[in-house]
């Protein structure tokens, strides 16, 4: 199994809070410049972890069931609206 620890190192924060996370670490995550970063605090200490962009795949999965059940973007505004009217007269209904 591969080693998921590494020794700290020191990187420093520059002028408009940019860091440079070290080439190896970047490397081992498959980070690249068009990587998103989660980033929290805990305490003294920052945690940062890789966020996958998932949009493209998931646009891509709603195409394919679109296709499959023969619908349009028409067809799903079109509900859209219809679940929106029915959810504010269950969430608002009037006296």
């Amino acid at each position: 199994m591969e080693n998921m620890t590494t020794a700290p190192k020191l990187v420093r924060v520059r002028s408009r809070g940019q860091l440079t996370i070290p080439q190896d670490m970047r490397e081992a995550l498959s980070l690249d410049e068009d990587t998103g970063l989660n980033i929290f605090r805990v305490g003294k200490a920052l945690i940062m972890s890789p966020k996958r962009l998932q949009r493209a795949s998931l646009a891509k999965g709603v195409e394919r069931e679109m296709k499959r059940r023969g619908l349009t973007l028409k067809d799903l505004i079109s509900d859209l609206r219809v679940q929106r009217e029915k959810y504010l007269a269950e969430a608002y209904p009037e006296d």
